[in-house]
């Protein structure tokens, strides 16, 4: 079945429009650090403000624990929104309450609230499913349909994702008609040579998508912090770096299946280790193979790709049609440690197809290396959801929109 979009609810004048949003965006002290989410979700808003409507921007931010928190308040979200629409955005104090009705109430033909965190309410993410549809019935009382445009959360089961499409009239956004478009490109019948290219902390948590995209592509190049039980798998000693050693059978696996299948690995060939995990601590560049040979012995670490292996991750992505990329090649948010991302996503903006960005750690990595969103095909809102879309899971906030 399709994805129900905005055009199958018909006209929105005048109606009052709950718009599920994903404003989960980093703050500090305060200050959003990455707009990025706020602006994805600019096209569907302007749209329904266009149309007339009187939108009800809702999101989580954080983890507030089911209780109100005033450092995960939606209050500088709400400002930066009014900021990047030209036009005053009222802000409701909480999500169901009296402040919310009122905000609602007050809302004329093309206004714009934004509610309170809704995980400021425990019904947000509970399991019970009678706790979470009571949630949903309250939020559903400030509208007359929804339109789910978080991407972030579609895989999970909470209130505002799954209960309140059952109840309201629902569809897609914009936001999530893109990524459910682009990520279905990556798994159906994508152009090719295809090449993923995967970093981050932990083989396991790639697992599924290994599974899943290894009889779909050509190359698979493994970075980051996981790079390292790859490297043990094949008998490389790498001191004090990540390891995961229950996953070296199954990385081992993985390496003897993609041989089988002529799927190549392209695992690093060098490395930066450091003395320690800090900004100023003193590294060099050893051989994949020779990763304990420096002057920190068996106590260095392994902090991010080496140059010649930058160099051939680069030239996997830019000889291919089409590019998926989810995770850092090391700790990008150190300088001496950011070269091998930095290569990566370089190679992303000159590949000749499709390249995706796969959200999360990557999409902050790309904008805080000082690239723009338009230099790639594609940069996913939500690292989680679109993992989870690419190891074939199903996804509750699509199901109950109509995609299967």
């Amino acid at each position: 079945m399709a994805l129900r979009t905005l055009d199958s609810l018909g006209s929105l004048a005048g109606k009052r429009v709950i718009v599920r949003v994903d404003f989960n965006v980093p703050l500090k002290d305060g200050v959003i650090t990455d707009d990025g989410r706020v602006r994805a979700a600019l096209p569907t808003i302007n749209h329904l403000i266009n149309q007339g409507a009187r939108v009800i921007a809702c999101s989580h931010l954080g983890r507030p624990d089911g209780s109100p928190d005033p450092k995960y308040s939606l209050a500088p979200v709400a400002q930066r929104l009014s900021e990047l629409l030209g036009k005053p955005v009222a802000f409701a104090r909480d999500t169901v309450g009296e402040s919310a009705h009122e905000a609602v109430a007050a809302l004329e033909d093309g206004d714009v609230a934004v509610i309170e965190n809704l995980r400021f309410n425990a019904g947000e993410t509970a399991k019970d499913e009678g706790e979470r549809g009571a949630f949903a019935r309250q939020l559903a009382d400030l509208g007359d349909v929804l339109v789910s445009d978080g991407f972030g959360v579609v895989h999970r089961k909470q209130a505002s994702v799954y209960d309140l499409a059952e109840i309201l009239p629902s569809a897609a956004g914009f936001l999530i008609e893109k990524e459910v478009d682009v990520l279905d490109r990556l798994t159906e019948n994508p152009e090719r040579p295809y090449t993923v290219v995967l970093g981050g902390s932990k083989v396991s948590d790639k697992l599924g998508v290994i599974e899943h995209l290894l009889p779909r592509v050509e190359k698979i190049c493994v970075g980051g912090g996981m790079m390292y039980t790859f490297l043990a798998a094949q008998g490389s000693k790498v001191g004090k770096s990540l390891l995961e050693e229950d996953q070296i059978d199954t990385v081992k696996g993985y390496l003897a299946q993609a041989a089988e299948r002529g799927v190549e690995f392209v695992l690093p060939v060098d490395a930066v280790m450091a003395a320690s995990f800090s900004a100023d601590a003193a590294h060099e560049i050893a051989d994949a193979d020779k990763l304990e040979e420096t002057p920190f012995g068996a106590e260095g670490l392994g902090l991010d790709i080496g140059p010649e292996t930058s160099t051939q991750f680069a030239d996997a992505i830019r000889d291919s049609k089409t590019v998926f990329w989810n995770g850092p090649m090391g700790v990008f948010e150190m300088d001496a440690f950011a070269s091998g991302t930095q290569a990566v996503a370089k190679a992303l903006t000159e590949v000749d197809g499709l390249s995706v960005v796969g959200g999360g750690d990557s999409a902050a990595a790309v904008r805080q290396l000082g690239f723009t969103d338009d230099q790639f095909g594609h940069i996913s809102t939500g690292g989680g959801a679109s993992l989870e879309f690419l190891e074939g899971k199903k996804l509750p906030g699509l199901e109950v929109l109509g995609w299967s």
